[in-house]
């Protein structure tokens, strides 16, 4: 799960750029978006991702880390959670 919050204070600058770019996944870099959520406010996004290594994930956050600062958190389906333990 990947927060991020609007440097800028808002999405504006970010919107702009995905509508000219993209999102910036590296192709074969194994990272797919799957859903994101925004507050109501716009000031943060909150995106889940699969990548198979954190690693993975690291050329992507470099590309958008001058408007927004990431959070980044491994999550696994409550019902794999479970099953483990």
């Amino acid at each position: 799960m990947v927060v991020e919050r609007f440097r800028s204070g808002g999405p504006d600058q970010v919107g702009a750029r995905f509508r000219t770019q993209g999102r910036l996944i590296p192709e074969g870099s194994g990272v797919e978006f799957v859903e994101s959520w925004m507050t109501p406010d716009g000031s943060r996004c909150y995106q889940l991702m699969r990548t198979p290594t954190l690693a993975a994930l690291e050329p992507w956050l470099e590309a958008w880390s001058d408007l927004v600062e990431f959070e980044v958190t491994g999550v696994v389906p409550s019902a794999e959670f479970w099953a483990s333990g």
